[in-house]
């Protein structure tokens, strides 16, 4: 599950995040208000985790842009402000959950749980991309009549790919969301994987999912149904 983390303090986003990745999900941050309406508009996230009180646009506006779009992508707000009032305003305006701060982070966990299990009968659990289906539940993967066999980190790329197809991604984006590092370009781990992906994705078809951009990563087409 991929969540964005909308949060100001620096050193709080980043221990949230980190403490998300133990749990096995994949996270982003954004700082601002601003940050997380690009994020969200470029990619496509399982949960938004909204801080209220952000710089350039509050989360309050943020929430507010995400339903005017019809965005229903599940928002936990998560904020210092603990009136009645603030949690109505929150709950009201289309968040799924309210936790104030501080807060212990095995309830945040729970509650992201709760959010997911309730969200399995009222949102899609798969990414289609012509002839190509993700199963981001059960981890399958198929393309037409065919099921493909992945590794853990083959599934990995191949969703994040998925979730921002139709967008350049750098070698040091993948690696980041992928494997939880960035080395500076001194591996090929990357473009080692994207090869194990093109051979068990591509090869034998005649449109190809995974393109190469010279000089600044790869993308995955957006190809309409065969």
């Amino acid at each position: 599950m991929n969540i964005l983390i909308v949060e100001d303090e620096k050193d709080l986003a980043k221990i949230i995040k980190k403490r998300l990745e133990r749990e096995n999900f994949t996270a982003e941050i954004a700082y601002d208000g601003e940050a997380a309406v690009d994020k969200t508009i470029i990619n496509e996230y399982d949960l938004i985790i909204l801080d209220i009180m952000i710089p350039k646009k509050d989360g309050l506006e943020v929430l507010s842009e995400l339903r005017e779009w019809k965005d229903k992508t599940p928002v936990l707000i998560l904020t210092a402000r603990d009136s009645t009032e603030d949690k109505v305003q929150g709950l009201n305006m289309g968040a799924d959950d309210y936790l104030t701060k501080p807060f212990a982070f095995e309830e945040l966990i729970a509650r992201i749980k709760t959010i997911f299990r309730r969200g399995i009968k009222e949102h899609s659990n798969t990414l289609k991309n012509g002839d190509l289906i993700v199963n981001t539940v059960d981890y399958t993967v198929k393309r037409g009549e065919e099921m493909i066999e992945l590794t853990s980190k083959e599934y990995a790329l191949l969703e994040y790919l998925m979730r921002n197809r139709g967008n350049i991604l750098s070698r040091s984006q993948i690696e980041e969301h992928v494997w939880g590092y960035m080395s500076g370009n001194n591996t090929n781990i990357v473009d080692v994987y994207i090869r194990f992906l093109r051979k068990k994705i591509d090869e034998g078809h005649e449109n190809k999912f995974l393109e190469t951009v010279r000089g600044r990563g790869y993308r995955m087409r957006i190809i309409k149904d065969e």
